[in-house]
């Protein structure tokens, strides 16, 4: 069979992939195997493939396909996250081009379009990552959204509230104005923006006197119910209990002491918002002041806005800092920068706003969840210095926000029977919540009609910190075989960007639903950076499309290119070359598979230094493999990689393959040709995680194979104890090797002519080993001598010496003089140095690494004028 010269993965991968999933190698079913469970992070159903979901997937399919090999039963859970905030503003948008109103059709009619937008862009990402190679377990795709996944989120809902853990309460909340619902606090992102600090003079009334505060946003003014000061501040003593105007309000407001306000701190006076700055509401509450909301959800300002009613918040800045200029009220206005809290969905600057919302409680829930990563260890993050943020976190929790004010995601289950805002029930039905409301007090007459449900949704957390149950029916079947299976699942790949939003809430799900983790282990990647260390994104536009990367490179190449730079919990600084390095480094294995299958094979003795490579590179197998298991135990994917890499480019390739290969035009023998593919095809496995249809590809055109013994289902190597001994001499022959191929290209001595090695200290060196040196060096003999030979070049491993007598190629007269102008410029170069050592000031004030690395300087000098004197000697 012809190979192309060139190995094309365009070629090849749909192939393979196709064949993997017609024969089922990706599906799981309980059995009496160890199971090796991973649930995918869902990423939003209408998003598409980024970088940060290559090198996620990438890795968890690394693990995942080891896992198989190994003999485990690897079950992959994929399936994407409804998404409530991006996917609604997405139809919203969508709607809004067609001149619809989301308000103007209804609910229903919205559901509709967000379930057509689902059905057309929600398997985008998952057909992406069947391109990257993805072995995940398509059977099991799942959907926050899916019937069965929804009924548990409202089952788990109604059994946290009959425990008292959720509650409806009136709070200060993060409002984002441009997809008009509540956020949790994770869920804002702080940027530190340029602004300005607005002095704003408030009159005392009854007096000339006036209270200067300072402000970023002076518009919030027309809110204000007070100005607090601290009560042993000397400046405004005089002032309590009096009254200030507020300027453009006209409205009196009290002057209250109060230890909040510090006193070094700006001007000491505090105007206190309480409807829009949770800390002014804390103090709100404390003294009985009035809330005044000026603000309508959608941040524009409201009939308590006064003439500034309808004007988007920043516009009405501008207007309000104008009119208190003319007003002679503004003091000063000066640059500011301070950090302002964006919604990490629309980007849109986050808003206070007091609402009532739906809570879970956390502080008692978080206690199993903290024991499980910091104290017992049975759920252990990797790195480990994320234990810290999550130590942060979670000793820090505060009760979850957990309801949207959307209409796309699972409507809350609380159904009211009455006007009040505590005239509700809570039930998984409204069949089941009309029977509960009848049997309440006096209202055994209700009727279907008079309950009307909650019109908010839950957060879409709360759908996904049951993934790793629910995806497995554990929540509406806890005793079912599959969840008694696959829970707790093994590994978790994410990104420490949502350790709290995501991870520590499954945490905290398992122990409170299942009493046990959820997972044994969470890998935390890094984040995707370019090469100027910024984070990727489409704002920036420094993203690469992933699939015209796996086009140009092939998914191999892209894979290896992500993961040679890919430490755990470290950003990855790609660049696309990294993406080339992995296309070569496929080129190269194509290659040598091109050339072993290329051999022309007769039935001859082995040669002994076929045998004797053959025997130390098993040996370095085993030794690199022992490495590369010790790598996946930690979770160093990396290295795990870096070291197969090597094996196979280095020792492989670029040794094995020269030492074994037949002299052009010559067979090779057989016994030779059956070992050196056996090595090969142990090559392979340790590269099918990483490289999965190269490897494949080549394993099937290896042999004779069916779909019992295809690649991605055959057992992974052994671990065997290399012999040392083996490693230890090769070690010294491919020194010796090198520093013949060294003197060849200094001396311009072509390969294809035959030279003469002389060895100086024969008990040193063991001569089983001249084979091979013959063979890469191409020696016409080799000597071991007592005396240094005459006009020779020589080099020096550990404490032998190598000579290789001078031919009648080389111009002796030339070669000294080279050596003596060296000689000459080494002398000169460790007398300026030892200069410099010899000086006392420079030792006894230069930083220490400094005088140390002279010291080395000097050295190295000596050693090398050493070198060249003997080579001098040698030659005259």
């Amino acid at each position: 069979m012809d190979l192309p010269a060139k190995y094309e993965p365009q070629n090849t991968e749909s192939q393979w992939y196709d064949y993997w999933m017609k024969q089922g190698y990706f599906h799981s079913e309980p059995d009496d195997r160890e199971p090796y469970t991973v649930v995918i992070p869902p990423p939003n159903v209408t998003g598409v493939l980024h970088m940060g979901h290559m090198l996620n997937n990438t890795l968890q399919d690394v693990l995942v396909r080891r896992a198989r090999m190994m003999g485990k039963n690897a079950c992959w859970v994929p399936g994407t996250d409804h998404a409530s905030i991006a996917t609604e503003a997405k139809v919203v948008a969508k709607l809004k081009e067609e001149g619809i109103s989301k308000s103007d059709i209804g609910r229903e009619a919205f559901l509709e379009h967000a379930w057509e937008w689902t059905h057309k862009y929600g398997g985008v990402i998952l057909e992406q990552l069947k391109k990257l190679g993805c072995s995940c377990d398509w059977d099991r795709t799942a959907f926050t959204m899916d019937p069965d996944m929804e009924a548990s989120v409202i089952r788990i809902f109604v059994q946290l509230f009959e425990k008292g853990l959720i509650y409806r309460g009136y709070r200060m909340v993060n409002w984002d104005p441009e997809a008009k619902t509540t956020l949790s606090d994770e869920e804002v992102r702080y940027e530190e923006r340029q602004g300005q600090l607005y002095h704003v003079a408030y009159p005392v009334e009854g007096t000339d006197a006036r209270l200067v505060i300072a402000t970023t946003r002076p518009e919030t003014i027309l809110g204000d119910t007070a100005v607090c000061v601290h009560p042993e501040d000397e400046r405004y003593l005089e002032f309590h209990g009096k009254q200030v105007r507020v300027p453009l309000a006209d409205r009196l407001v009290p002057v209250i002491p109060d230890p909040y306000v510090t006193m070094e701190f700006g001007t000491g006076c505090l105007k206190v918002t309480p409807a829009h700055d949770e800390n002014d509401y804390v103090l709100g509450q404390k003294h009985n002041l009035e809330i005044i909301d000026i603000l309508n959800p959608d941040a524009t300002l409201n009939e308590f806005g006064l003439k500034y009613a309808g004007m988007d918040r920043f516009e009405a800045r501008k207007a309000v800092v104008k009119d208190l200029k003319a007003l002679g009220q503004l003091v000063k206005q000066e640059d500011y920068s301070n950090n302002v809290g964006t919604s990490e969905r629309t980007g849109a600057v986050i808003e206070p706003r007091l609402s009532d919302q739906w809570f879970l409680k956390m502080e008692d829930l978080a206690k199993p969840a903290i024991k499980a990563v910091l104290e017992s260890d049975e759920v252990q993050l990797v790195p480990s210095r994320f234990e810290n943020t999550y130590r942060h976190w979670m000793e820090n929790v505060r009760d979850w926000n957990i309801s949207r004010q959307l209409w796309w995601g699972q409507r809350i289950p609380a159904y009211y029977y009455g006007p009040g805002k505590e005239d509700f029930v809570v039930a998984e039905t409204a069949e089941a919540a009309l029977e509960k409301a009848q049997q309440l007090p006096g209202k055994s007459d209700l009727k279907a009609g008079d309950l009307r449900q909650e019109e908010d949704v839950l957060d879409t957390w709360f759908s996904s910190w049951l993934w790793p149950i629910s995806v497995f029916g554990g929540v509406l079947e806890p005793d079912n075989p599959e969840v008694n299976y696959y829970y707790p699942t093994t590994d978790l790949v994410t990104g420490p960007d949502i350790l709290f939003f995501w991870v520590a809430r499954m945490i905290v799900a398992g122990y409170e639903l299942r009493g046990e983790k959820p997972f044994s282990t969470v890998f935390l990647t890094g984040l995707v950076r370019d090469k100027q260390r910024r984070k990727m994104s489409k704002s920036l536009g420094n993203s690469p499309d992933a699939l015209a990367l796996i086009e140009e490179f092939g998914a191999d190449g892209v894979r290896v290119g992500l993961l040679l730079s890919a430490a755990a919990g470290n950003d990855l600084l790609f660049d696309e070359a990294l993406c080339q390095q992995g296309k070569n480094f496929a080129n190269k294995i194509w290659n040598a598979f091109r050339l072993v299958k290329g051999w022309e094979v007769a039935d001859n003795p082995q040669p002994e230094a076929a045998r004797l490579a053959l025997s130390w590179y098993e040996a370095r197998f085993n030794e690199a493999l022992a490495d590369i298991n010790d790598h996946f135990t930690k979770y160093r994917i990396s290295d795990a990689l870096m070291t197969t890499y090597k094996l196979i480019w280095d020792d492989f390739c670029s040794w094995l393959l020269e030492l074994v290969k037949p002299a052009y035009g010559s067979p090779i023998d057989r016994i030779t040709r059956d070992q050196v593919i056996a090595l090969f095809e142990k090559n392979l496995k340790l590269l099918h995680p990483f490289m999965p249809f190269l490897s494949e590809e080549i394993w099937q055109h290896m042999g004779e194979r069916d779909a019992s013994t295809a690649l991605i289902i055959s057992p992974w190597p052994e671990q065997a104890a290399p012999d040392k001994s083996l490693l230890k001499g090769f070690d010294f022959a491919r020194e010796v090797i090198t520093g013949i191929r060294n003197i060849r290209k200094e001396k311009q001595i072509p390969m294809k002519e035959t030279i003469r090695l002389e060895v100086l200290n024969e008990e040193q060196v063991s001569p089983a080993w001249d084979v091979l040196l013959t063979k890469l060096g191409n020696l016409e003999s080799i000597e071991y001598v007592t005396q240094p030979p005459e006009g020779a070049f020589s080099f020096r491993v550990k404490s032998n010496e190598y000579f290789i007598p001078a031919s009648g190629a080389v111009n002796l007269d030339e070669e000294l003089a080279k050596i003596n102008a060296e000689l000459d410029y080494t002398r000169g170069f460790l007398a300026s140095v030892q200069k410099k050592l010899a000086n006392e000031r420079f030792v006894n004030n230069a930083p220490e690494k400094v005088v140390a690395l002279e010291r080395k300087k000097a050295a190295d000098a000596e050693a090398k004028i050493e070198t060249l004197e003997k080579s001098l000697a040698n030659l005259q």
